[in-house]
């Protein structure tokens, strides 16, 4: 597995705005080949942001990168400028191999 992970860092008192654009996108990833799950994270805010994180599970690097390359990926990021004010710099890809996964059942 691979995750593959944006951190973004938003203006206060701009965290709904991000939220509603996030909720309110058209997405295609549950059809992509690969994915596997997203999440889109709050973490903690300081004096002059929030810290937000989108975080994608794939069966493999291949598959995510695959994804990069495609037109639905493409249409996902075509208005990500278009957001004046909302973001204080560009997001910070990371990616992951997993190396151990530990998984829980539901009581």
């Amino acid at each position: 597995m691979f995750i593959a992970m944006n951190r973004f860092r938003i203006a206060l008192g701009k965290e709904q705005e991000f939220a509603r654009i996030w909720k309110d996108r058209e997405t295609n990833l549950p059809q992509v080949p690969g994915f596997l799950a997203f999440h889109l994270l709050r973490g903690p805010s300081d004096e002059q942001c929030t810290l937000f994180a989108s975080h994608t599970v794939w069966a493999s690097r291949e598959h995510f990168e695959d994804w990069t390359r495609s037109e639905a990926f493409r249409r996902a990021h075509g208005g990500a400028g278009q957001s004046a004010g909302l973001y204080l710099g560009p997001p910070q890809f990371e990616g992951f191999e997993v190396i151990q996964e530990i998984t829980g059942t539901t009581p």
